[in-house]
């Protein structure tokens, strides 16, 4: 089956019959009634022939040039306006989101059509940020997953060799462990933000401790900032309540407690501080680390952005989107400032909503 171009299948004709017939046919019963007006003083009988053929062949070309400018303003206003829109709908199906369709009139005599014009434009430059997205998405997917399975692949054909010692083993076996459990929170944690954009996870509002959290949070990072030694520094109320969803909030913490420590430096210090307004709870997590420059600071919050484009730290650039997702549903709000070389500082904001008693009072 020949496939016909939809443009020039919706294209009209440029002298459409029926409103010539349609036109004229008005004409003659307009006429036909004057006529039949002004019968009484005038003898229509004795008009000649010749007259009568005139007659019918001027009302002919009127009809005829009142179809063809008809047309004219119908294909100048809809039909060419249509036509643009039509093939530019064409080209984003086939993938180009480029396109741009120039308005009709300017925007003091704006009429539907280039409302509905200037909606398009919109709607293609949308679907233009979203398959950037979706390609720099599976681009930096590709690239976070192809890493630990390189170095899983590498180590286990050297434990295949049989002239390793029981120290070499261990050593490549404990790589390979290390690889995949970044693998594996690489993979957790895109489930989590697809769920969370998607709103498929709700979030449960249960009223808790705050800065009991935030304790318990902290405490599992001891280890580690006594390994590189950092100084950890609190500064919290003795009690917090709030009502949120408890286990979203601990992505959230562990993100800015874990990023603190992996960038500040031996010798660094890691402040977390917490305090109370009557409207909001706030949280900060200061560092003295190695800071962010303004362009950094500008991403921080997108998907697999990473200010180490050299990727030497560990992480996937996922934590901070999550965390901002997070907080979006929680009715929270995330900031950073932050200098290079002068450490960052994340602020996160929360409702102080309080769990409600039996008796329908706040505690």
């Amino acid at each position: 089956m020949k496939r016909i171009d939809a443009a020039n299948r919706a294209r009209a004709k440029y002298f459409p019959v029926v409103i010539f017939i349609l036109t004229f046919f008005a004409l003659i019963v307009l006429t036909t009634m004057q006529n039949y007006i002004l019968a009484a003083h005038i003898d229509y009988a004795s008009v000649p022939l010749r007259s009568i053929i005139i007659i019918a062949s001027y009302w002919v070309l009127v009809s005829a040039s009142f179809t063809l400018f008809t047309r004219w303003q119908i294909k100048k206003t809809y039909d060419l306006p249509l036509q643009r829109l039509a093939k530019a709908t064409k080209d984003v199906a086939g993938g180009d989101f480029s396109v741009y369709v120039r308005p009709t009139h300017t925007a003091d005599k704006a009429d539907y059509l280039d409302f509905m014009i200037e909606d398009f434009n919109k709607m293609v430059a949308e679907l233009g940020s979203i398959e950037t997205l979706k390609t720099e998405f599976f681009s930096n997917v590709s690239h976070e997953i192809k890493t630990p399975l390189a170095v899983v692949q590498n180590y286990a054909e050297l434990l295949q060799s049989n002239h390793l010692t029981d120290e070499q083993r261990k050593e490549y076996a404990a790589a390979i462990i290390q690889s995949t459990k970044k693998l594996s929170g690489l993979i957790t944690n895109i489930l989590r933000l697809n769920r969370l954009e998607q709103q498929n996870l709700p979030p449960a509002s249960v009223g808790f401790d705050l800065c009991a959290q935030l304790s318990t949070c902290a405490l599992q990072y001891e280890d580690l900032w006594e390994e590189k030694g950092v100084t950890f520094e609190a500064d919290m109320e003795d009690y917090a309540s709030i009502v949120a969803d408890e286990s979203l909030l601990e992505l959230v913490w562990n993100n800015l407690l874990s990023n603190a420590i992996k960038f500040t430096d031996r010798g660094g210090t890691v402040t977390l501080t917490q305090r109370s307004t009557e409207d909001e709870i706030i949280v900060s997590v200061r560092d003295t680390g190695c800071g962010m420059d303004e362009q950094t600071l500008k991403h921080i919050f997108e998907k697999f952005y990473q200010g180490d484009t050299s990727h030497a730290t560990e992480g996937n650039g996922l934590g901070l989107a999550l965390s901002l997702r997070v907080l979006q549903l929680s009715g929270g709000t995330i900031t950073a400032r932050s200098a290079a070389g002068e450490g960052s500082t994340f602020t996160v904001r929360l409702p102080a909503r309080h769990e409600e008693t039996e008796g329908g009072n706040e505690e």
